[in-house]
């Protein structure tokens, strides 16, 4: 049995377990993956300031985002194809959310679908909507939500058009995917994933196949896919979603000052400074060289959230210094799913959790509450 002491343990796990086009489309950014890099790399540069001979007991890291009450500052990030990580996946990543509980967001390009995720849990997840040209189908997508009991809609802004991503490109990553040769000997590498797909029926985008009009299965998915993202996007589309939804709405994808005041104008509920995991403006900054500005520019008018490139609790810790009210993970439960399944989404959080403890007390902290930006060095 592989000893896991860290985020880097289950990556290394996975990459040898989940064939190389569904690792890869999870593990790479768009273009010379500067931003992808960056994300991880701009984290390592905030120090923290070490404090001793501080009480420590009875420490704390309760919290709530978006008005939800969860076990620590973080939530599952939506992310497509997880499915293809491990079998059934978004079912599996939700069960262990909620049994942690944190929130889970399950993404409008998940396997599994909403009702499915639904059908295997006992408490609301979140849900995440790409707005597509077909607006019959996201008021369809927005009701079907809503039957779940979804209890917050995450709406992403960054994704109008798509970002070149080298990788998927090389490896033939499509809807169905492109099966080569050297695709199917390396799936046939890998035989606890392939026995994992045998064993399941959910192998398509459970929310778009059968769903969306004239998509009855994976070979017309993709030429619908590309042609749905809407270029014409604005916030008179966010106001009319926030309005068709009615409950509580976070908007993800902001990057900008600007971007991020219109957001707390629109009454969100919360935003996120997101770069779409270094996957779309290659060149952009990291996730968290952008909070400490956007965090400055909309003060306490909406809930500042952040993801990118968080490979660990002390990543979450210096997120919340500089003003995250919650942190996304998405690669880190990825890495657990596509090593060990639920068990190994599970595990991310237990590392994720031990690690924010910790250097949290470290930093003379008890309650994650307390946390703000003199635990970093100047």
């Amino acid at each position: 049995m592989t000893l896991i002491t860290c985020i880097e343990d289950l990556r290394r796990l996975a990459k040898r377990r989940v064939p190389r086009m569904f690792y890869d489309y999870a593990d790479s950014g768009s273009w010379t993956e500067s931003t992808y890099r960056a994300n991880e790399e701009d984290f390592q540069k905030l120090k923290f300031r070490q404090r001793v001979a501080v009480d420590l007991n009875n420490r704390s890291l309760r919290s709530t985002m978006a008005g939800q009450e969860v076990a620590m500052p973080v939530a599952l990030a939506p992310t497509g194809l997880t499915g293809m990580q491990h079998a059934d996946g978004e079912i599996l990543a939700a069960r262990a959310a909620e049994k942690f509980g944190i929130p889970f967001t399950l993404s409008t390009m998940s396997i599994c679908s909403i009702e499915d995720v639904a059908a295997h849990t006992s408490k609301p997840f979140w849900f995440q909507l790409y707005v597509m040209k077909d607006r019959d189908f996201i008021n369809r997508l927005i009701d079907r939500a809503k039957a779940a009991k979804c209890s917050a809609l995450v709406l992403t802004l960054d994704l109008q058009v798509l970002g070149q991503r080298h990788k998927d490109l090389r490896n033939g990553l499509s809807a169905p995917p492109r099966l080569t040769i050297a695709n199917m000997l390396n799936m046939a590498a890998r035989p606890r994933w392939c026995a994992g797909m045998l064993g399941t029926s959910r192998r398509q985008f459970g929310n778009i196949v059968g769903h969306a009009q004239s998509v009855s299965d994976m070979s017309s998915l993709s030429s619908w896919t590309s042609q749905q993202f809407d270029p014409s996007l604005s916030w008179d589309d966010v106001e009319w979603i926030k309005n068709r939804w009615g409950g509580k709405l976070i908007i993800k994808g902001i990057m900008d000052a600007e971007d991020a005041r219109l957001a707390a104008n629109s009454g969100a509920d919360a935003l996120i400074v997101s770069n779409h995991g270094g996957r779309q403006l290659d060149g952009a900054p990291s996730s968290i060289a952008a909070l400490p500005g956007i965090v400055e520019a909309v003060g306490k008018q909406i809930e500042v959230h952040m993801d990118g490139g968080v490979r660990s609790g002390q990543d979450v810790l210096r997120a919340v210094a500089l003003g995250a009210r919650g942190v996304y993970i998405g690669r880190p439960f990825l890495y657990g799913l596509g090593a060990l399944g639920e068990a190994g989404v599970t595990r991310c959080l237990e590392i994720i959790r031990k690690e924010l403890d910790i250097s949290m007390a470290f930093c003379g902290k008890r309650d994650i509450q307390q946390v703000s930006r003199e635990i970093l060095l100047p």
